[in-house]
């Protein structure tokens, strides 16, 4: 039998993470069986659905790289299959014509409920109170229909809605992957509805249908869909049909255990996306909410799906935690290809600059860079650290860098410069030695040397070593920028 698995989400919103962590669980066990994995757009609800929705989904599973191995299934495509099942269903005497009108089963919730109140009442005695508590029990207990069993109509043009006839007797089972033998009493289930009075199908039969008829084997999915697997089974087993294999995923909560809100952090998948996440660490965070292999911590697609299993997923919910996503952030900008993390990075770096870069600030970054990876959680924190390569930040210096650009150090910065200007080869070892060289011969330390250097480079930026800053800047643009603050000074004397 081929593993077939699915991500089936409502196209009424973006891609939530916790939705994205779904599809991750579904793709790797389908890959880990050499199954296949697919995608169905569960578009039923024509008045939330939106295109919009359905292309945010889409661009989300894309940018993580979860590619279904078929095109995606539209579920409001498959409507006339789902009547068809539900007509079999009531010629097989599994499902049955209902008409029971909205207001009559709101009238007897409604009844249930007074009941239930007036049991609680003051000066009600105890008989009555059990009585009261009773006839409150039976009414709102699971619905079965007074036509479950046949019965005329109670008119020629009634209207009616298609309900299972759930089963009378016994439990359901669910051999859960996640969370172990689950079940409940059959008496739990109400006579559900298959197919509403306008004829149009409910998500409970829609879903079944679909499933079955993209053969499904195993169906991942969150545990806020535990009480709905319940109801399904019935319908596979009135079709006759094989039923298949359910896991039910604890949610992902936030920091503070509470259920996952937009205070926790972003919701979208997209929204990591845009605040300068890779694909990669959002797979390989994801993964490891709620699921564990050893000690290992950082994953690609294809090593996870050589290990992936359901049994090792944890039944707790899982909490969400930015700093751990950050340094898994990290260590995936510092393993990516310089190529491609220099692509990733000019948007930001326009950004940070507010313009366009030139060919050579361009041409520094790209040098820089094999240096610079291990500067950055996220690609525009890394985008800033790369500032000083265009910008002297001569008008905004700090404390620190205005005292190191005063007194003795200026003698030291101009000697310095002269020592620099007649380095032969431009790099950062024959630099670093120049440095060294002058340091010895005047009888001074780095510590003495280095920081009025510094602020004339980068005016106070963030920085590596000097030797490397200066390489990258170049040698026109290292010494002019040392001659600017040896000129400022000058004038300044005058």
């Amino acid at each position: 039998m081929t593993t077939i698995t699915r991500f089936a989400p409502s196209p009424t919103g973006m891609l939530h993470i916790g939705g994205a962590r779904t599809a991750l669980f579904n793709y790797l066990f389908a890959r880990r069986n050499q199954g296949k994995f697919l995608l169905r757009i569960e578009d039923t609800d024509k008045a939330r659905s939106t295109q919009e929705a359905v292309d945010a989904i889409l661009d989300g599973m894309s940018w993580l790289g979860l590619n279904a191995d078929e095109p995606p299934v539209f579920q409001s495509a498959q409507a006339g299959r789902h009547v068809e099942c539900a007509e079999e269903m009531v010629a097989k005497g599994r499902a049955f014509r209902c008409y029971a009108t909205p207001e009559e089963l709101q009238a007897r919730r409604d009844e249930g409920e007074a009941a239930r109140a007036a049991a609680k009442q003051e000066g009600v005695g105890e008989d009555e109170r059990q009585a009261l508590l009773r006839k409150a029990e039976d009414l709102l207990a699971p619905f079965r229909s007074p036509w479950r069993d046949g019965g005329e109509a109670p008119a020629p043009d009634a209207p009616y809605t298609i309900r299972l006839r759930a089963p009378d007797d016994g439990q359901i089972f669910v051999k859960d992957g996640v969370q172990g033998d689950v079940k409940v009493a059959a008496r739990e289930i109400d006579d559900l509805i298959l197919l509403r009075a306008d004829g149009s199908p409910t998500y409970m039969l829609a879903v079944v249908v679909d499933d079955h008829d993209m053969g499904v084997t195993h169906v991942i999915r969150g545990d806020d869909h535990l009480r709905n697997t319940f109801r399904q089974i019935p319908i596979y087993q009135a079709m006759d049909w094989d039923v298949p294999h359910f896991s039910h995923v604890p949610m992902i909560h936030g920091d503070d255990g509470a259920k996952l809100s937009k205070r926790h952090g972003a919701l979208s998948t997209t929204a990591y996306r845009d605040m300068g996440y890779l694909p990669e660490a959002i797979n390989s965070y994801l993964l490891r909410l709620g699921w564990s292999h050893g000690d290992e911590e950082i994953f690609t697609l294809g090593s996870a799906a050589d290990v992936f299993s359901i049994e090792a997923i944890n039944r707790s919910p899982a909490r969400l935690d930015i700093a751990k996503l950050n340094d898994v952030n990290a260590h995936f900008i510092r393993a990516c290809d310089d190529t491609k993390l220099l692509s990733l990075l000019l948007p930001w770096l326009e950004e940070a600059k507010g313009g366009p870069l030139d060919e050579t600030i361009q041409q520094r970054i790209a040098e820089a860079l094999p240096s610079m990876k291990d500067r950055g959680a996220t690609l525009p924190e890394l985008a800033e650290a790369f500032r000083f390569l265009w910008s002297a930040n001569t008008d905004n210096l700090n404390k620190k860098a205005r005292k190191a650009l005063s007194g003795d150090n200026l003698n030291r910065l101009s000697e310095l410069r002269q020592a620099i200007a007649n380095v032969a080869e431009w790099r950062d070892t024959a630099l670093q030695q120049a440095l060294q060289s002058y340091c010895a011969a005047n009888e001074l330390s780095f510590g003495q040397v280095g920081p009025p250097v510094r602020a004339a480079l980068t005016g106070g930026l963030p920085a590596p070593d000097l030797a490397p800053v200066m390489e990258w800047l170049g040698r026109t643009e290292t010494l002019a920028r040392i001659d600017f603050h040896l000129a400022r000074t000058d004038m300044q004397s005058e």
